[in-house]
């Protein structure tokens, strides 16, 4: 990549991170409190934050400070044994997948969770089936709703391919796609949900630089052209620091800091956290 494009890149990320700061609204979600135990394990304690509508907002610390197990709770995949969760202002005790699915937050994982088997684009429109409406016969039949149903929700589909310019896979079987390939179209059975909020797991975990870049600028037009408020665990402290409003740090479990990137990024105890002892 020539110097010339990498600037360009870079400047169109400072652009879009202006127009953010702007458009960033109120509490979307706030985290109150959350613990979580695994037998004698303390994966996660006392932990509290927001997070606004609008924004990208970052979870960064070292191996084994309790990101995933954040994430995992967000959406109902783990149960913590204490805290609350307010979403759009209401209260809520407890977080379940489907109604994390309903409320309008989706999530990519760490390791890749697609039918490996299906193509792309039917992977994708895995992510419609909660828009669906048509009964069972009707689908089976591919009749009335049913039929009108589907060429909406392929349609929506279509727009998502093009905006992820994966054109050229949409009809091929995931399992012979390279990873970075497979990471987008993650994404996008994700973005098929229309989600108010996107959890993502370390999306640029294993790329290499250009897919790196292109994943940055997905994830700044995703949030920039569709309004969608995005949570990201990223190991790459670069990108952390360019793209995100935002940044938690995690340290064996606990909040370690919170703040905008400058500020977590001169933090001394976020300094000792990634440069002193190592995290097993």
């Amino acid at each position: 990549m020539t110097t010339a494009a990498t600037d360009l890149r870079l400047d169109s990320r400072q652009a879009a991170t202006g127009r953010r700061q702007r458009r960033i609204g109120g509490v979307l979600l706030a985290v109150e409190n959350v613990s979580l135990r695994f037998g004698g394990v303390q994966a996660l304690s006392g932990v509290s934050f927001d997070v606004r509508q609008g924004e990208i907002r970052a979870i960064i610390g070292p191996n084994g400070a309790g990101k995933s197990s954040m994430l995992n709770v967000i959406n109902g995949f783990y149960q913590p044994q204490e805290g609350s969760f307010v979403w759009k202002g209401e209260r809520l005790a407890r977080m379940r997948p489907h109604l994390a699915a309903t409320l309008g937050i989706a999530r990519t994982f760490q390791n890749i969770a697609l039918f490996k088997g299906m193509t792309t684009l039917d992977n994708i429109m895995t992510g419609r089936i909660l828009k669906m409406r048509a009964s069972f016969l009707e689908q089976a039949l591919w009749w009335g709703r049913a039929r009108r149903e589907e060429l909406a929700h392929r349609a929506f589909v279509e727009r998502i391919i093009d905006f992820l310019e994966i054109q050229h896979i949409r009809h091929t079987p995931v399992g012979k796609l390279p990873y970075g390939l497979q990471k987008r179209v993650e994404l996008a059975r994700a973005l098929a949900m229309e989600p108010e909020l996107l959890l993502l797991d370390e999306p640029m975990a294993g790329m290499n630089l250009e897919e790196k870049e292109d994943m940055c600028r997905f994830i700044l037009d995703v949030n920039e052209e569709f309004g969608t408020t995005v949570v990201l665990i990223e190991h790459d402290m670069g990108v952390v620091m360019d793209i995100s409003d935002r940044v938690v740090v995690l340290d064996y479990g606990k909040l370690l800091a919170d703040g905008t990137p400058d500020e977590v990024r001169n933090d001394p105890r976020v300094i000792e956290a990634y440069l002193g002892l190592v995290h097993d």
